[in-house]
This record gives C-alpha cells, sequence and structure tokens, in this order.
C-alpha cells in the first residue's frame, strides 16, 4: 500500500477485479496539477466557459486533454477510454473539487439541471471547446505555400500564461539555463509510453 498523498486516494494491491484502473499512472499527475498550481492557473486565465453558467468549467476540460497526453491519447475521441475506465473515473469525481470552498461546490453542483453522468468530456464538447482557441480574422492573412503562424487570440494567450505558471514551477524545482531537451531533468523529458502487462491489480482507493 502507497500512502495517500495531496489528494483523497492511496494506492493498494488488490487480488480481485473490483475497483481497478489500467490508468494507475494517472492520479499522480493529479496531485502534480494540485501541487504545482495548474489546476488554479486554469481557474484564473482560462474563462473560455465563465459565459456559461452550465456545463463543465475549463478545467474540467483541459486537466482530461492533459492527462490523455500523459498516457499517449491520439486525438480527442481517446477521451473515451479515460471514462470507460471505472476506477479512474472515481478518483476523478473524488479530487476534482478536493479542498474547494462550499460555496463553490455548490455553485459546480448547480452548473448541471439534470444528474451528471460523465467524469470526463465528450469529444464532441472537446471540440467546440478547442474552437474557442481559433482566430479567424487572421486566416485571411494566410497565403499558399507559405508558412503561417496566426496570432493567438485572447483564449489562446490566457492559455500561454498557464503554461507560464507551470514552467515558473518547474524552473523553481529545478532550475535551468537553457530550456531545451538535453538540458531538462530526466524526470521532465517526455518518453513513450511502454507495452504493459499487470501481474498484479492496482486499485485506487478513494477516501
Amino acid at each position: 500500500m502507497v500512502t495517500q498523498g495531496v489528494l483523497p486516494f492511496r494506492y493498494e494491491c488488490e487480488p480481485t477485479g473490483s475497483g481497478m484502473t489500467a490508468l494507475a499512472g494517472l492520479p499522480p499527475y493529479l496531485e502534480l496539477a494540485t501541487v504545482s498550481g495548474l489546476t488554479e492557473s486554469i481557474r484564473h486565465h482560462l474563462q473560455v466557459c465563465a459565459e456559461h453558467t452550465q456545463g463543465w468549467t475549463d478545467a474540467q476540460i483541459v486537466l482530461p486533454l492533459v492527462l490523455l497526453n500523459v498516457v499517449g491519447g491520439d486525438c480527442v475521441d481517446d477521451l473515451r477510454i479515460l471514462e470507460r475506465d471505472a476506477g479512474f473515473v472515481k478518483v476523478l469525481r473524488r479530487v476534482e473539487l478536493h479542498g474547494r470552498p462550499r460555496k463553490e461546490r455548490r455553485e459546480q453542483e448547480r452548473r448541471w439541471r439534470k444528474e451528471r453522468k460523465r467524469a470526463v468530456p465528450s469529444p464532441s464538447v472537446v471540440f467546440r471547446y478547442l474552437s474557442a482557441f481559433d482566430n479567424p480574422a487572421e486566416e485571411a492573412k494566410r497565403a499558399d505555400k507559405r508558412a503561417f503562424i496566426p496570432a493567438p487570440n485572447e483564449h489562446l494567450q490566457a492559455l500561454g500564461r498557464v503554461n507560464e505558471d507551470f514552467l515558473r514551477f518547474v524552473q523553481e524545482k529545478s532550475p535551468q539555463r537553457e530550456a531545451t531537451r538535453t538540458r531538462m531533468p530526466a524526470w521532465w523529458r517526455p518518453t513513450k509510453p511502454r507495452p504493459y502487462t499487470a501481474i498484479r491489480g492496482t486499485s485506487l482507493i478513494s477516501r
């Protein structure tokens, strides 16, 4: 058994299939998002969903995309992999409002007219969300057969500030003079996920 960290879950070896997850490596990234201030930075800077009083919040959409990237997801449709994992879904629901004020928890509950059935937004919801980062006004400047980087709109600029906040956290923990792959700490360098064979099950226990 691994002791509980910042968020209300812990690891236990479980010989049965009850409460099992194939994504047992993801909860530590949820803790990293909390400890690093990433979740709070998303809430502070991103306002795509702020104008809507119903439905998903920015953090509830962005964090699953980050986790999907961690596990090697190829496209938005792969979010279904996260949603189908009952063990991971239980943990995600348990920790998403951990430590938030009661008022905020109640406001979150009021965002759903009916009982919320999903822990991860559907691909269609995410596609609509991502379209908010597009800047149609820049498309008129695009020339044929020439590289073109459109100017970011307000939402993409806000996402850049989230990235700056996270990089500031990384730099404080492991100062680097150059931001290149070879200069990055070993724990930060991206690695390709390897095939996994389960010998003993890992159960995520929500507390």
